[in-house]
């Protein structure tokens, strides 16, 4: 794409920004009938022309003309008419400024209030495609607010803020706009979507006042119960002069606040409006019917708090604040109040931030699709397979290091106890019970956690080997490197969550392994046909003259076999203290370990190895794929 444009179509008023594919580019307000924000209106002449923003409002040729008409999309049939009819405006002035060329390759990201479904987003999708724009995308208003957050060089937020829990208000003119996003991703808030609170209810107040201090008061209600046109036109008047006022209550204080909007079609009817200290009061706490008898402060207060009791302990860390309401510093310091450990944030421009987010939603999407593509072409490569395959042998010793001591002590001691108890008849049935033991020992969650340190010292420098791949990649496409940077994640206590050890280290999967370690333990439990364990103790010296008699008489192996599927009194197992045994197992541990690292050499199985690497790189894989998917989440 060479051009990205976001339409930011208000209830009450609109903005277009563009934005180039260049380097460094940033997104550029686009000026509609002389002006950035112009009031969402539209008129159509006798002639069938479209006029669109201020002079929609007061044309006097109009036959018909509509303002007001998105907040009733949901439930009114007849907005879609209005959008299509003013949709078509914003377009042909697009092409007539030369903004926009006919077959030039760019694309539209054009808002929706969070709590539009999924259905409504594509019936509005449709709207646009049917008056004849570039393809269009819809997204949510508030996810435009957080991607103009990430990329404005003003607030400097970045994507790290992504993997961390935000709540963007988006105060518009009709509606507040809540959405929390917890880890990239949009949680489900008791109050959301579209809260009926928007700075219009402020507005009404101020011209309500205004024209019940005008002379021409009658006049004035007369003109606005006629022309619901002129009506939205002295409320835009109002809301931008409100916004003035509350930008620097301090400065207005002292000085004039006021606009003079005159009205020609009337004989030249007048109207002076003026915010003051006293005005600014009554906008804030006169209770009002649309909103249950409550102030636009109670209720903005109530929705905040309805949200930190949904949310319980998951609190935001940043609350971000757009849309021009958001100028007025009582909303900052009623979010504070809400949620005072939360970091309050404003952007520059907040009656813009949306229209920019749009616009840098479609360059970062487009870029992101091209990092996507290179990150499941290293994911579904043989590279990470070969990186993880490379260092299977240490793999296997930390594997071994950390499991052969719990081993012992947790299985093969309780093991001698029941032959000692009579329970294991043979010396041969040992190996048997041994195997099932281990095995069972290997599933428990006590060994799983055995194996959670060893595997993220392994992962350390298996990581930093996979992001001698991934840094390219991130290079490429603007994206932070640290997006796919798996040892951010090893250096977290959760790091089982990204990279699970019940799954990498499934114990099917080291059948060898765990074949080689019993037969080792066991073959020095019971070495010499059974004579290490039976010649150890007190009476180990007079078992041992014995056996070595009946192994003249018999014969080495005749004897062994033998020894090992008697059934020896209890009363002599007794006579070998586990205690003795038990000091041993410092010992064996040492000798298995030595033992298996030789087998290792002479006899392991590489095709249980490739297997194990293609595993592991298969979880590797999907973590690398859940990190790239939080680079693209601002734009779902």
């Amino acid at each position: 794409m060479e051009k990205y444009f976001g339409f930011d179509l208000g209830d009450a008023e609109s903005a277009v920004s563009e934005l180039t594919r260049e380097k460094n580019a940033l997104p550029e307000m686009v000026t509609i009938r002389d002006a950035e924000s112009f009031v969402t209106a539209y008129a159509q002449l006798p002639g069938g022309e479209i006029l669109i923003g201020e002079e929609a409002c007061y044309d006097t040729t109009a036959v018909r003309r509509s303002v007001r008409f998105k907040s009733r999309f949901l439930t009114d049939r007849d907005a879609e008419r209005h959008i299509r009819s003013f949709a078509a405006g914003v377009l042909g002035e697009l092409y007539l400024s030369a903004r926009l060329v006919k077959g030039e390759d760019c694309c539209f990201y054009i808002g929706c209030p969070a709590g539009w479904s999924k259905g409504d987003r594509e019936r509005y999708r449709r709207i646009f495609e049917e008056v004849g724009y570039p393809p269009a995308r819809i997204i949510s208003e508030s996810r435009a607010a957080l991607v103009a957050a990430c990329q404005s060089r003003h607030l400097q937020v970045g994507y790290d803020i992504l993997s961390r829990p935000v709540l963007v208000v988006d105060i518009g003119s009709s509606t507040t706009d809540f959405a929390f996003i917890m880890a990239g991703r949009e949680v489900e808030l008791q109050t959301s979507g579209e809260v009926r609170l928007g700075g219009g209810l402020m507005d009404e107040i101020l011209l309500e006042e205004s024209v019940k201090r005008s002379a021409d008061a009658r006049k004035l209600k007369e003109l606005f119960a006629e022309s619901e046109a002129w009506r939205s036109y002295c409320e835009f008047a109002a809301r931008r002069l409100k916004e003035k006022y509350f930008q620097d209550e301090d400065y207005w204080r002292e000085n004039e606040c006021k606009r003079l909007i005159r009205i020609p079609e009337k004989g030249g009817l007048r109207l002076t409006i003026t915010v003051d200290e006293q005005i600014a009061d009554i906008m804030l706490d006169r209770g009002m019917e649309k909103l249950g008898g409550r102030s636009f402060r109670r209720a903005f207060q109530d929705s905040l708090a309805q949200i930190r009791d949904g949310l319980a302990e998951h609190k935001p860390e940043l609350i971000f604040l757009t849309g021009g309401v958001s100028r007025l510093r009582h909303v900052a310091d009623w979010c504070r109040e809400a949620f005072p450990d939360s970091v309050v944030i404003t952007s520059a421009e907040p009656e813009f931030s949306v229209a920019r987010g749009l616009a840098w939603s479609g360059k970062v999407d487009s870029e992101v699709r091209a990092f996507r593509e290179e990150v499941d072409q290293l994911i579904q490569s043989s590279a990470i397979g070969q990186i993880v395959l490379k260092r299977t042998d240490e793999l296997y010793r930390r594997t071994v290091d950390a499991l052969v001591e719990p081993i012992l002590r947790r299985v093969a001691v309780p093991v001698f106890e029941r032959w000692r108890n009579d329970e294991i008849r043979r010396l041969s049935d040992i190996n048997a019970v041994m195997e099932r033991e281990v095995e069972a020992f290997l599933h428990s969650d006590e060994a799983q956690e055995l194996l959670v340190q060893p595997i993220r010292d392994w992962l350390r420098p298996v990581a930093f080997d996979i992001e001698e791949k991934t840094i390219p990649i991130c290079v490429r496409h603007n994206v932070p490197f640290h997006a796919l940077s798996l040892t951010s994640y090893l250096s977290l206590k959760d790091v089982d969550l990204r990279i699970d050890a019940r799954d990498v280290f499934a114990v099917e999967q080291f059948t060898w392994m765990i074949n080689t370690i019993i037969s080792i333990i066991v073959g020095l439990l019971c070495g010499g046909g059974g004579i290490a364990i039976i010649s150890t103790g007190a009476a180990g010296g007079i078992v041992g003259g014995v056996v070595s008699l009946l192994i003249l008489m018999l014969g080495k192996n005749k004897m062994q076999e033998i020894l090992m599927n008697a059934d020896i009194p209890k009363h002599l197992r007794k006579l070998i203290p586990r205690s003795h045994f038990e000091s041993r197992v410092g010992k064996l541990t040492e000798e298995v370990r030595e033992n298996f690292y030789r087998d290792l050499e002479e006899n392991k199985n590489a095709e249980i190895s490739e297997k194990l690497a293609r595993d592991i790189s298969e979880q590797i894989g999907e973590c690398l794929a859940k990190m790239a998917e939080i680079v693209e989440i601002p734009l779902q």
